[in-house]
């Protein structure tokens, strides 16, 4: 994982329209907050490029001592509509003077405004039904639990198998965990849960066999029978990458499910309300998935997940038994009923699909002067990710990713510090709002740190 280090360095200035770079980084006097913080705080939450957010507007994020950095990550690609946004903020003030900040689940009219909006959005609005939480790993477990649930209501308790992928990320309690791809996240949890099997993911790169007999071969080895397997789940593209379904896998996947009565999942967290390019990203592969987990960019800012699924299947649990504390907590309520209006009127899905068309290519064209090191480029509307690998070969090489990501970084660019299976991973994901003119000094930004170091 990514280590950065606290001392500070003197660093070129930068002072462009869109970034401004005038004291050392990291700077001098947020060392004491680094300091306290490592005192407070769990080590677990250090690993990030060094930077004390001060504010956030649009895709630029400022700190308190004059340095301002265009973008590239969203927060955790949270920020679609923008950051700071003025009309979010004027929602959540109107909330606050209205005197309502938490219902547990009594009722309140913007729970209702927002399950509208959402279901209106759903593969089926007439047939689907919307459940709000708070957080991408509630949203996940509870679309296991459901799937779990459907099959032992309808088929008994040898339907309880969960198919996931290999590299999969679905969040961080224990049964997001478990339904993940990745073993080493998983040494805490001890004995394993045997219901839940993991099948190589089909991205081309670090699996190249993309073909649905692989998904059949390896549930038949691992002695899973169709008819015991209740649910399969998986990111609509895979965070590691960005690692996108071949469409006609995707398909065959859908059709399988349906064979079977499986429950199809999509985890939408990272990838959904416009990110790729469409509203939700397994609308890129022409299937209707029986449930979708959402989280992150649904507010553009406060916490605030949702399921989205067949009315069959969220209709399992009799009133009060399926609930969460702060369910449609009003102040998040608001936020992603203002994001919402916002991706919707402004076109962002549209303008994410249009600086797609000259994010990735532009990083296409780098990556192949550069493939000595820059192995895979993966990416749609205003996500993209960077294997960066050891010379010649598809070994990771996370030391090089964090020395991009930091030498951008110094530059006056923003990236989360990479990710990845061994954090080999840069990932691009800047706010739907980016203009076409910080777009494209950013990726000049890029390319220039690339240069450098090769």
């Amino acid at each position: 994982m990514a280590t950065y280090d606290l001392t500070p360095v003197e660093v070129k200035k930068v002072n462009t329209r869109f970034r401004r770079i005038k004291t050392k980084i990291p700077v001098p006097e947020s060392l004491p907050i680094f300091e306290e913080l490592g005192k407070s705080e769990p080590r677990s939450m250090a690993g990030q490029p060094p930077i004390v957010w001060h504010k956030a507007e649009g895709s630029s994020v400022y700190d308190k001592w004059g340095n301002k950095w265009i973008d590239w990550s969203s927060g955790v690609l949270i920020a679609n509509a923008g950051h700071g946004r003025s009309e979010i903020c004027g929602k959540l003030k109107e909330i606050i003077d209205q005197g309502l900040l938490s219902t547990y689940v009594f009722v309140h009219e913007g729970r209702m405004e927002l399950t509208r909006e959402l279901r209106m959005i759903s593969p089926d609005p007439g047939n689907y039904m919307v459940f709000l939480l708070s957080t991408g790993s509630e949203a996940t477990e509870n679309c296991i639990k459901l799937a779990k649930t459907y099959g032992l209501e309808k088929h008994g308790p040898k339907k309880n198998i969960v198919v996931s992928f290999g590299n999969a990320f679905h969040g961080r309690t224990m049964g997001a965990q478990l339904a993940g791809g990745m073993p080493r996240l998983k040494k805490w949890i001890g004995d394993l849960d045997p219901s839940f099997v993991q099948v190589p993911f089909p991205d081309g790169y670090k699996n190249e066999d993309t073909s649905f007999d692989l998904f059949l071969k390896t549930l038949k080895a691992k002695g899973v029978e169709p008819k015991n397997i209740c649910g399969a789940i998986s990111e609509s593209y895979q965070g590691v990458g960005p690692d996108f379904f071949p469409v006609e896998y995707a398909k065959k996947l859908e059709s399988f499910c349906r064979e079977h009565d499986i429950v199809l999942v999509m985890d939408e967290v990272q990838s959904g309300f416009g990110r790729t390019g469409k509203m939700f990203a397994y609308q890129h592969y022409g299937i209707k998935p029986d449930l979708v987990a959402c989280g992150k960019g649904i507010t553009s800012s406060l916490p605030l997940s949702a399921v989205i699924g067949r009315s069959d299947v969220m209709s399992l649990y009799p009133p009060g038994s399926m609930t969460s504390t702060h369910s449609a907590s009003p102040l998040c309520v608001a936020s992603a009923l203002e994001s919402l209006r916002i991706i919707r009127e402004e076109k962002l899905v549209e303008h994410s699909a249009k600086m797609g068309e000259i994010l990735n290519p532009a990083l296409e064209k780098i990556c192949e002067k550069h493939s000595k090191f820059l192995g895979c480029l993966h990416g749609k509307g205003l996500v993209a990710g960077i294997q960066v690998v050891k010379p010649g070969t598809k070994t990771p090489d996370p030391d090089m990713a964090t020395r991009i990501n930091l030498a951008c970084f110094q530059k006056g660019l923003l990236m989360f510090a990479p990710v990845g299976i061994a954090g080999e991973c840069v990932k691009i994901a800047p706010p739907l709002c980016i203009t076409e003119d910080a777009l494209r000094e950013s990726i000049g930004v890029f390319e220039e740190t690339i240069e450098e170091l090769s």
